[in-house]
C-alpha cells in the first residue's frame, strides 16, 4: 500500500478527486464557518472569567484557539466569497462564453490593453479556482503556524519554570536552562527568517549547515514533521507565495483597523477603575448580568443600597495567598500545590482535622490583613470563602451601615503589607455607592 502513489490508477483518482474538490470545500467551509461563529461567544466567556480568576496558563490556551478561530473564520469567509464568484463566473461563461473584444467596439488602445491585463475570461476562471484552492489549503496552514508559535513559547515556559526554577537542581539548573533558552529564541529568530524569507537560510551553502540543527529541531518543537510537504508545496508554486505574502500584512492591517474606537472624551473611558468620582460597572455584583460580565476585583451589592447592610466580595487571587504566608509564614505549605495540575492525583491529608485548623488560622490572617472603611468609619472584617453569582471563588463579608446618612457613601478596601520588615497599609479599591433605606 505504502507504494499506491506511483500506481497510474492512484494518479488517475487523485486528478478526479482535485477536479471535483470544489464541492468538499464548500461543504466544509460551510459547516466550519457555523460551527466556529458558535463557538465564540463561549470561547470568549470562559476566556474573561478564567483571566479573572488568574488562571494563566489555560487563558493562554484558550487564547491560542480564539486565534485560530479568528484566523479560520476569515480566510473560509474569504474562501466562500471567492468560490461563490468563481461559480457564478462558470455559470456566466456558460451563458455568454469567453469575452469578444471585437463584438464591445473599443478604441484599438483599449482593445489592447483589456487584451493584455483582462485577457480571457477562462484565465479569469482558472485564476479564481487557484485562489479558492490555496485560500482553503492555507487556512488550515496557517493554524500549524499559531500553534508551532505557541509550542515555542511553551518550551521557554516550561525551561523558566522547572530547570531553572526549580530549587533542587541549584546551580545546574541554570547553566543548562539559560544555553536552552538561548538556544530557543535565537532559533525561533532564525525560523522566523527563514519562514518570511521563504527559505533563504535553507539556499547559503555555509549558512544552511548551521541553520540546519536548528530546524532539525524545531521541527519537532513546532510539529512541523505534520504539515511540512504543504510548505513546500506553496512555495513552489507562484499562487502559493503571492498569497503568503498577502495574508500576513492583510492580519496585520485587519489587527490595526481593529484596535481603532471612537473616543468622546480626553479624560474618561469604560476602562477606568472605580474612585470618588468613577463607578465602574464591574464593581456591582447586580449589574454583572450579562454572560461575559465577571468580577474583575472587588464587588458590593449594588450602587444604590436599600438595605441596612451591604455585601462586600473580594475575588480570590494568587497574590492573596502570598501575602498570607508573609504574615503567617507558618501556613506556607512544604510543597506549593498550586498552578496547573491534574485532578486524578488524590490527597487525603485535606480531610485531616489539621488541615481544618490550618484553614481558620488562614481566614483569621485575611482578617486581620485587610480591613474596611466607609467614608472614614472602620468596619470590622469577618471574610469568609465564598462564591458569586458567577461562580467565581472570592472572600465575602456583610457590613451593618444603618448608621449611615442617606446620599452618597465611599467604600475603601485597606491592604497590609510587609515592606522591609515593616508594616505599612494602602488603599486598594475606591467603590462609591448610594445609600437610601426603604
Amino acid at each position: 500500500m505504502s507504494n499506491d502513489y506511483n500506481n497510474p490508477a492512484f494518479k488517475k483518482l487523485l486528478q478526479k478527486l482535485q477536479e471535483e474538490s470544489w464541492q468538499l470545500e464548500l461543504l466544509i467551509s460551510g459547516f466550519a464557518i457555523f460551527g466556529l461563529f458558535q463557538a465564540f461567544e463561549p470561547l470568549e466567556i470562559l476566556f474573561t472569567e478564567l483571566k479573572y480568576d488568574d488562571q494563566v496558563i489555560p487563558a493562554i490556551i484558550i487564547t491560542v484557539i480564539l486565534i485560530s478561530c479568528v484566523i479560520l473564520t476569515f480566510n473560509l469567509l474569504l474562501h466562500v466569497i471567492l468560490r461563490g464568484l468563481w461559480i457564478g463566473a462558470l455559470g456566466l461563461r456558460y451563458v455568454s462564453g469567453d469575452i469578444d473584444y471585437d463584438y464591445l467596439n473599443y478604441s484599438p488602445k483599449f482593445t489592447k490593453y483589456l487584451k493584455k491585463k483582462v485577457g480571457s475570461f477562462d484565465r479569469y476562471i482558472a485564476r479564481l479556482e487557484n485562489y479558492c484552492s490555496i485560500i482553503f489549503a492555507a487556512s488550515f496552514l496557517l493554524i500549524f503556524y499559531v500553534l508551532a508559535f505557541a509550542f515555542t513559547a511553551f518550551t521557554i515556559f516550561l525551561i523558566a519554570n522547572y530547570i531553572i526554577g526549580n530549587d533542587s537542581y541549584g546551580n545546574w539548573g541554570k547553566i543548562i536552562g539559560i544555553p536552552l533558552i538561548l538556544f530557543i529564541v535565537l532559533g525561533m529568530l532564525l525560523t522566523f527568517i527563514d519562514f518570511i524569507t521563504q527559505g533563504w537560510l535553507k539556499k547559503k551553502q555555509w549558512i544552511s549547515r548551521i541553520y540546519f540543527p536548528v530546524y532539525w529541531v524545531f521541527s519537532f518543537i513546532t510539529l512541523a514533521f505534520l504539515y511540512r510537504p504543504i510548505v513546500y508545496n506553496f512555495l513552489d508554486n507562484k499562487f502559493g507565495k503571492r498569497i503568503s505574502l498577502i495574508l500576513i500584512p492583510l492580519y496585520i492591517t485587519l489587527l490595526i483597523a481593529t484596535s481603532f474606537n471612537y473616543k468622546n472624551s480626553n479624560y474618561f473611558h469604560k476602562n477606568l477603575n472605580s474612585n470618588e468620582i468613577i463607578a465602574n460597572s464591574s464593581n456591582y455584583e447586580n449589574l454583572l448580568i450579562e454572560k461575559d460580565d465577571f468580577a474583575s476585583d472587588i464587588t458590593i451589592s449594588s450602587k444604590v443600597i436599600s438595605n441596612n447592610y451591604i455585601n462586600v466580595f473580594m475575588l480570590f487571587e494568587e497574590d492573596i495567598e502570598n501575602h498570607v504566608f508573609d504574615f503567617n509564614p507558618n501556613l506556607k505549605p512544604k510543597t506549593d500545590v498550586r498552578g496547573f495540575s491534574s485532578d486524578i492525583i488524590y490527597s487525603t491529608h485535606n480531610k485531616s482535622r489539621t488541615y481544618d485548623s490550618l484553614r481558620k488560622a488562614y481566614i483569621k490572617t485575611v482578617n486581620d490583613i485587610y480591613s474596611i472603611k466607609i467614608d472614614s468609619i472602620d468596619y470590622d472584617t469577618n471574610f469568609v470563602v465564598s462564591f458569586n453569582t458567577k461562580k467565581q471563588k472570592g472572600l465575602e463579608t456583610y457590613l451593618g451601615i444603618k448608621e449611615l446618612s442617606e446620599g452618597k457613601h465611599l467604600l475603601r478596601v485597606i491592604r497590609k503589607y510587609i515592606i522591609k520588615n515593616d508594616t505599612t497599609a494602602y488603599e486598594i479599591k475606591k467603590i462609591p455607592f448610594w445609600y437610601y433605606p426603604d
